[in-house]
């Protein structure tokens, strides 16, 4: 009996079973390198004949993801933010396959553009709601950008996940997709699902349709108050600081661009603009100064701030060690669900009211609920002190299990990675147990 939440059926029970079994290893071990992976030879090859596997498939892996995801988003106020990341092999790309050329226009590489899902109540990750992996054509010649549309570029990625969000969210109480500077695209606000809204960080000092522009009109608007936002680390070594920033906010109009196709009928967008401005920034700081335009209407600093954390820096993607671009993808689309799953249980470790569902299936949580009493001590700190069948719960339960003490710093990635390791060995020993008893 596999313990463990499917990734796809692949159209095999016993690839199903291999995949759910990779997934796990991936989590656990918190590599993509198929030799530790696998644990030793046996697993190693049967890692490599699940990915060379041709009815294996990164769109039915992050489709499986994706669509759990969006069922656990019903009733939620949820926040998908969308970011893409580049894969680059420079220095390591001998025998890599398949593969065109990443930013520098020389390096072979690909990118993954994903959507996560928040829960806007605690900042909790939901889970992967859509992703979308390419890499670009080699020695290929385009027409001029404005004279391509929409689906000929790859920005069309923002608003094909909005509409991929929208539907596997769609029970959600709320949803707000953010992204950053790229997606602050004309198309994307004209053509966007009408049951999303956007917040994003605005790149282009875009024309009004009363004449000015964009970057100058919050100059003249009062203040709403002021709010302390994190900032994450800016390089190696920076932890990152808390900045107190300024907050304008109002209503804009943005002309169509006067160039440009696929655009839609649209002449017009009613908008709201906040404005984000660090006034007294430390020394040798980076002065903060955001601007989000964005459907939300805002009209006090209460909205406003609502808006202000929604700006994400991004999700950070372990290096993918394989040479096939086939199997890259494949790996690559393992590689996101399974840091989505410790980021969340690295999340719940403070508490919260949200299910243990949310990560682990039934029967990983019916395992836990009979191991776990053996693993509190006789201290208050040695006690679980979560709802049971909560994900904090939960997430006690594997950090002991991956060797914290309950004393001293918190237990981070690599605690979690190893306890989740022994949770699913341990959860099918209990089920294999149970079915000879009974």
């Amino acid at each position: 009996m596999v313990c463990a939440e499917g990734i796809g059926v692949f159209g095999d029970v016993r690839r199903a079973e291999r995949g759910a079994w990779l997934f796990e290893r991936i989590v656990a071990t918190g590599s993509l390198v198929l030799r530790t992976v696998g644990g030793n030879r046996a697993g190693e090859i049967a890692a490599h004949r699940f990915l060379d596997s041709p009815r294996v498939s990164a769109a039915e892996i992050i489709g499986t993801l994706g669509r759990r995801t969006g069922e656990r988003c019903g009733g939620r106020r949820i926040i998908a933010v969308q970011d893409t990341t580049e894969i680059n092999f420079s220095g390591r790309d001998r025998a890599r396959c398949g593969l065109g050329p990443a930013g520098d226009g020389k390096t072979p590489g690909f990118f993954i553009h994903a959507a996560v899902a928040v829960d806007a109540e605690d900042e909790a990750v939901v889970g992967l709601l859509d992703a979308a992996i390419w890499t670009r054509p080699v020695g290929q010649r385009l027409a001029a950008r404005r004279q391509r549309g929409l689906a000929e570029k790859e920005s069309q990625r923002w608003l094909s996940t909005a509409q991929a969000v929208a539907e596997r969210a769609a029970g959600a109480h709320q949803l707000i997709i953010v992204g950053d500077r790229e997606s602050d695209i004309f198309a994307l606000f004209a053509r966007r699902p009408a049951t999303v809204e956007l917040v994003v960080r605005a790149a282009q000092d875009r024309s009004l349709a009363d004449g000015t522009r964009l970057f100058a009109c919050a100059g003249a608007w009062p203040s709403l108050g002021a709010c302390a936002v994190r900032v994450g680390p800016r390089g190696p070594g920076d932890k990152g600081r808390t900045a107190v920033v300024s907050l304008r906010a109002g209503a804009i109009r943005v002309a169509r661009p006067r160039h440009g196709v696929d655009l839609g009928p649209t002449k017009q967008l009613d908008l709201t603009l906040v404005e984000v401005r660090e006034e007294h920034p430390p020394a040798g700081s980076e002065t903060i100064h955001w601007r989000l335009i964005t459907t939300l209407p805002v009209g006090d600093v209460t909205a406003a701030q609502e808006i202000v954390p929604c700006k994400s820096d991004g999700l950070g993607l372990p290096d993918l060690q394989t040479h096939q671009a086939d199997r890259l993808f494949k790996i690559g689309a393992l590689a996101l669900g399974a840091a989505v799953r410790t980021i969340q249980l690295v999340d719940a470790r403070d508490g919260g009211s949200r299910p243990g569902s949310d990560v682990a299936d039934p029967e990983i949580l019916e395992a836990a609920a009979a191991i776990g009493p053996r693993l509190e001590g006789k201290t208050p700190r040695q006690t679980n002190p979560h709802a049971p069948g909560s994900l904090a719960w939960l997430s006690w339960i594997v950090a002991r299990l991956g060797g914290w003490n309950c004393y001293y710093k918190p237990p981070g990635p690599k605690t979690m990675r190893a306890g989740w390791d022994k949770l699913a060995a341990m959860a099918a020993g209990y089920h294999l147990a149970m079915s000879v008893k009974h």
